[in-house]
């Protein structure tokens, strides 16, 4: 299944990059005219990922925690997410035979790597965000210089 997908990496790429331009950008930095420089390198990273990948490893879901809703990644992602979820879909449809369990499977996978990028390039942006509330960021994990660097203009 994973190279039929890959086969449509192309059809992902266009699908993302026009679900990404229907989002309003939340902040500057999440303009998808910025955004879709990005693609290439997280499509590789997606594929690369699913290759590795074993769903009985890694069982939890992740639901992006972001206060103040501007974090860039969040509107890139779930664009992303769509786009795949379609392209895999329309594998699974062309794959006559595949057993139900294989479909949930091969969907398992896809979100739990979408889930492990979105919980890394969701925090890694909310960690130096200045939008936060004061006093969340003065209890976060890592103090108040935590939060040093204005992420969100």
């Amino acid at each position: 299944m994973l190279q039929a997908l890959s086969a449509q990496r192309r059809d992902i790429r266009l699908n993302w990059e026009a679900l990404l331009r229907l989002e309003r950008p939340s902040s500057p930095l999440a303009n998808p005219d910025t955004l879709v420089h990005l693609l290439d390198r997280s499509l590789e990273e997606i594929f690369r990922d699913l290759a590795l990948w074993s769903s009985r490893a890694h069982p939890h879901a992740y639901a992006p925690q972001c206060p103040c809703g501007l974090n860039p990644w969040l509107a890139y992602l779930d664009a992303g997410r769509q786009a795949l979820r379609a392209a895999l879909i329309d594998v699974q449809v062309a794959t006559p035979g595949l057993s139900h369990a294989a479909r949930d499977e091969a969907l398992a996978c896809l979100e739990q790597v979408l889930d492990h990028i979105a919980r890394r390039e969701i925090e890694s942006f909310c960690a130096v965000c200045q939008s936060r509330p004061r006093a969340h960021r003065q209890t976060s994990p890592a103090g108040p210089a935590h939060h040093a660097h204005q992420a969100h203009p």
